[in-house]
């Protein structure tokens, strides 16, 4: 059995000082106060948390890892290392690999892949097609988190734009559908304006023009649209401007049929940053300006904005430094978006609310997400701590993160997966995560 002691346990919008006892894979006892020298003496390790904040695992309900058909640039096994360092304990996957996840074999064998590689647990999105409704109907719900659907150009070949394959997948799916929401139509008019007057040397401060506010609000109205039509279960992946936001509700999670996402770069930068980064924070839906941003605040805090994940998306900077039109979009961000939350000075309440306790009931995860007895022992002890993140601390594939050079407050300590330390005082040790498994009603 595993002791954790001393620390500060925040969960389910309370903190007070206690003790953890894990047995196998769950968590035994949650109590406060110190343990009696019975649990210490027949614990096997005992972790000292005092001074440290002890909370639940962060859930990251969209990154892409890449594998299969990228490697080159990031992998599970990789990815979930650097996932592990940062306090994620759970990851969701994108569909968008090589081949893409639009097939029942192919979410298979990234299930596979994972089981053996993965060091923290994982669970992979399902990708829908122009043509594959067939297959969605088939897809098992309790292994799941949800259809996505590319409602824009931000992967070739999955665009889902065929309007009657649109409505099939809202009416007919069973479970979460969540979109990737930009306008297409929009998008290239936009390209070809900016080509018109840059011709092939197209700023990187064209980015959030290009794929402009008015591209992302009228695709999230036309998918709002047809999920009230239809009854859908709605995900907004990615939020990023003001006028989506004002379509949101702050009403209690358990409530929604529609729920939101937003991810670390669109509360982290604003538009004002492309001219020192350029290419390193381009990504799909575009970082906006600095109104966007703060109307994006306004809603994590007013509950408008219901989870918060990374869109963990790794590029080589050599792909990456190209031009405009040549840079692929996405950048890593898995193993810092934990540090850099608590950093903005949200309360530890308020992060574990949106990246542990709101994901697991959004996506009706089975016995994760919270530090409960009997609940999976996903936990993450972090403490204050000034660093500097560096190209020697970064652990992506990739080698690189757009936040190099920024100070961070906040360090991750130690990482339990399943009731096994996989990240302690910056060693990663060899734990392999488990499948996350879906309540299906």
């Amino acid at each position: 059995m595993i002791l954790i002691e001393g620390g500060t346990i925040v969960d389910n919008g309370r903190r007070f000082e206690g003790y953890i006892l894990i047995e196998n894979d769950r968590i035994k006892t949650v109590s406060a106060g110190n343990p009696d020298e019975s649990i210490k003496a027949h614990s096997s390790k005992i972790i000292d948390a005092s001074s440290c904040f002890v909370i639940p695992g962060v859930i990251d309900d969209q990154v892409h890892f890449r594998q299969p058909g990228l490697e080159y640039k990031a992998d599970i096994e990789s990815e979930s290392r650097a996932a592990a360092a940062g306090g994620v304990t759970s990851f969701m996957d994108m569909p968008n690999t090589n081949p893409q996840t639009t097939t029942l074999s192919a979410w298979q064998n990234k299930m596979d892949i994972a089981q053996n590689n993965s060091f923290v647990n994982y669970a992979f999105f399902f990708g829908a097609t122009n043509s594959n409704i067939d297959d969605i109907h088939s897809v098992n719900r309790m292994y799941t988190p949800g259809i996505k659907v590319f409602m824009g150009s931000s992967t070739g070949g999955m665009l889902v734009d065929d309007k009657y394959a649109l409505s099939r997948i809202f009416a007919e799916s069973d479970g979460i559908v969540a979109i990737h929401s930009e306008d297409e139509k929009i998008i290239l008019e936009n390209i070809e304006k900016a080509k018109s007057k840059f011709g092939d040397n197209i700023p990187f401060e064209m980015h959030p023009i290009i794929r402009s506010n008015d591209a992302c609000v009228r695709s999230t109205e036309r998918a709002m649209e047809l999920a009230v039509k239809y009854g859908t279960r709605l995900h907004i992946l990615h939020v990023s401007t003001s006028e989506e936001v004002s379509l949101l509700s702050p009403s209690k999670l358990s409530d929604k049929q529609i729920t939101a996402e937003v991810c670390i770069p669109h509360i982290h930068f604003s538009s004002d940053d492309y001219q020192r980064l350029g290419a390193r924070i381009k990504c799909n839906p575009a970082v906006k300006s600095s109104a966007d941003r703060e109307a994006i605040w306004k809603a994590i805090s007013d509950g408008r904005l219901d989870i918060v994940a990374t869109d963990h998306a790794p590029h080589l900077l050599s792909e990456k430094n190209n031009s405009y039109l040549s840079s692929p979009s996405g950048m890593p961000m898995v193993q810092h978006s934990l540090p850099v939350m608590l950093t903005h000075g949200y309360s530890v309440e308020k992060v574990v609310s949106l990246m542990c306790n709101k994901v697991a009931d959004l996506f009706h995860i089975e016995n994760r997400g919270y530090i409960k007895e009997n609940y999976f022992a996903d936990i993450v002890i972090i403490r204050k701590a000034d660093w500097t993140v560096s190209k020697d601390n970064i652990l992506y594939k990739c080698g690189w993160s757009p936040i190099e050079g920024e100070n961070l407050k906040w360090k991750v300590e130690q990482t339990i997966v399943s009731g096994k330390v996989v990240y302690e005082n910056g060693v990663i040790n060899n734990v392999r995560g488990q499948a996350l498994k879906f309540k299906v009603s």
